[in-house]
Order: structure tokens, then sequence, then C-alpha cells
């Protein structure tokens, strides 16, 4: 999203016809993935039964097993459906997580100005978000073609399947960039600077799963961009608030991406592709634990900084209230719950927005 949020994200084999069927995941593996409490039974039996729910799944070509169903991209001709999937549009939860820290930090720069949030700043962040999103995923595709093929749940994107060229692809990815660029020439000369500057972390990200078993990390940077741009479009600047946003941000990106990566870790050790879930074994739920914990605490002190109210305060409680939850309902041999809890961060986002556009038109009114 920038790469898709949750920017390992998987796809399905080639199909023919209709639709085909969700593939059965691999469990190569499960034995060793297993909870101590649990023992390595127990954590097969729950991947099998991932596997049932997944088999009854039937699915356009082309389409992902976390895509939505029924989505727009069904409706739009042939020949562009390959390209809106491309840019993860039947997927929608990717644009809304890169949108969010973009509407916090817009929210919290208002309140530090004494201003209402700006709803044209907040559309044009919209629009960015979708754009960027696409093309960073369309990025992230490009690079990974060859790893794609190597596993089941990608082998069904358009460029492995054959139904982009590369040549396409690159095409695709510029016409997407023209849209962010046009986004982004609505700001003063700062926030394009920081603009351009995020594309760093979105090149190097596809690359750096093959080196470290934190790639995560490099998403994060990249995913949580936009908690700089809300103050760089408002104020022209980046405060301490604006550093503490940012770093908050990562964390939280960090967090839910490694439950995401809960659903490959078996065709991630196969292929080679480091993650933080597989770092982490059976220790995950810690290392999302310390992640949430940092994000609430960090996005708290901007918080303070910025001087907010008791309205975003209660946000912010909701928003540590969603992440805990995440927390306890956790299961790292899950891998259908592990995608809807990613899915779930969406909303975790909404309540900690929702918390500081109140206070912060309270204050500009």
């Amino acid at each position: 999203m920038v790469p898709a949020a949750g920017a390992l994200h998987r796809g399905l084999p080639e199909g023919h016809g209709a639709g085909h069927q969700v593939p059965q995941p691999d469990l190569h593996g499960c034995q060793t993935a297993g909870p101590a409490a649990g023992g390595p039974a127990r954590s097969c039996a729950r991947r099998r039964r991932a596997i049932a729910q997944r088999r009854t799944v039937s699915l356009p070509d082309g389409a992902t097993p976390d895509a939505v169903r029924h989505s727009l991209v069904e409706f739009l001709p042939p020949k562009f459906q390959p390209y809106a999937r491309m840019s993860r549009l039947d997927r929608p939860i990717g644009w809304w997580l890169l949108l969010l820290p973009c509407w916090w930090s817009e929210a919290m720069a208002a309140r530090l100005a004494g201003h209402v949030p700006s709803l044209w700043t907040l559309l044009l962040f919209l629009i960015g978000a979708v754009a960027m999103r696409g093309a960073g995923s369309t990025w992230n595709d490009i690079t990974d073609k060859d790893l794609d093929a190597k596993v089941a749940r990608t082998r069904a994107r358009p460029l492995p399947s054959g139904q982009i060229t590369t040549k396409e692809a690159f095409v695709w990815l510029g016409l997407q960039g023209l849209l962010g660029l046009a986004v982004l020439s609505q700001f003063n000369r700062f926030a394009i600077l920081m603009g351009f500057l995020s594309l760093l972390p979105v090149l190097v990200y596809p690359f750096m799963k093959r080196f470290t078993n934190h790639p995560q990390l490099v998403l994060g940077l990249a995913f949580a961009w936009g908690a700089l741009m809300g103050f760089a479009t408002h104020l022209g600047a980046l405060p301490v608030a604006g550093y503490l946003l940012y770093a908050g941000a990562i964390c939280w990106v960090v967090g839910y991406d490694t439950i995401y990566a809960l659903q490959d870790i078996e065709d991630d050790a196969i292929v080679g592709i480091g993650s933080t879930a597989r770092a982490y074994g059976e220790h995950v739920r810690a290392f999302i634990a310390a992640m949430f914990i940092l994000t609430v605490g960090l996005i708290g002190l901007a918080m303070m900084r910025v001087g907010v109210g008791p309205a975003a305060w209660l946000g912010l409680a909701a928003f540590a209230g969603h992440l805990g939850w995440q927390l306890v309902v956790v299961d790292r041999n899950d891998p259908v719950q592990a995608l809807r809890l990613f899915r779930a961060n969406r909303d975790a986002g909404l309540l900690l927005f929702a918390g500081l556009a109140v206070d912060a038109v309270s204050a500009g009114l």
C-alpha cells in the first residue's frame, strides 16, 4: 500500500469458468505450530476446521479468500476486473487501514490549531488512500510475481495467473500514481514533500520479507505515514505530537499485520518469507500485546501534547478496549479468526477517530 495492509495478503490457485473453490491451506508444520497447552493434535484440528470452512466458499476467478463477497469489482466489465483486484478494490480493509492514521492526524492537527477538521482534506485523504493502496498493492504484486506463483493462496493473483502482463501492471501502477499525485498537489509544499518521502518504505517493503523476520516494521513505516500527513497539510510542520502519533500508528500496523500473518505461517516457511508471526511462534500473543500497549501509550502521549478533551480520551479508551478484546480472542492456530480480527481493526480505528473528531469539532466551534 502503499502495500496491501496486511501486505502478506494471499490469493488463490488458477481457475477457469464462473468460479472456483478456495484451496486447502498447507498443513505442513502444523504440529510445530500448536500451543504448549493444546498440543499438536488440537492445533491441527483447528486448522482442519478452518480448511473445511474455506472449502464451502466459491469465489470468482482471481478473487481471494479475504475478498468481500459480491463486491463492486464483480460488476465491472470482465477485462477491468483483474486490474481492480490487483488494486485490492474487492478488499477495502486495506485502504481503510491506510486512511485512518490520516484522519487521526487531521483531527489532532485541527484541535491543535483550534480549527474544525477540514471535510475537503478528509475527502482528499480518502481518495489518496484508495489510489495509493492500489498503487502499492500493484507494486507488491510486480515484485512478488515469482513468489506468488509458489504459494497456494496467491497463484490466482492477476500476474502469476497470466490475467495481466508485467507491462500492463506497470502501466496500471503509473495511472494510480498519477491519481495520487493529483491529490497530493492540492496540499502545501511541505505536505507534498512528505508525500514523496512516503514512497521510500513503499518501494522497499516487498523485498524486506525475503531478508528479515520483521517485514511488518517496514510495512508500518509505510502504512502509518498518514499520521504525519494531517499535521503536514494543516500546520505545514510536524510537531512532537505528530512524531508520537506516527510511532503509535507504526506499532498498531505491526500488531494487526502480525495477526494477519498468522494465516500463512506454513506457506511462508516453505517459500522462505519472513514474518513476525513466524519469528515469535508460541510467544506471538505477547508480541502483539506489546505492540498494542505501545500503540495506546504513544497515541495517548500525542493526545496529551495536543491538549485534547474528554471526547478524545473516551475514543482512545474505546480503541484500547477493542485492541484488548483482540488479544483475548486471538488464536494463532485459527486462520479464519485471524482474518476476522485483522478486519476488525477498521472498527477500532474508527472508534478513535470518532473521539478525536468530536473533540476537535467541539473545540473549534
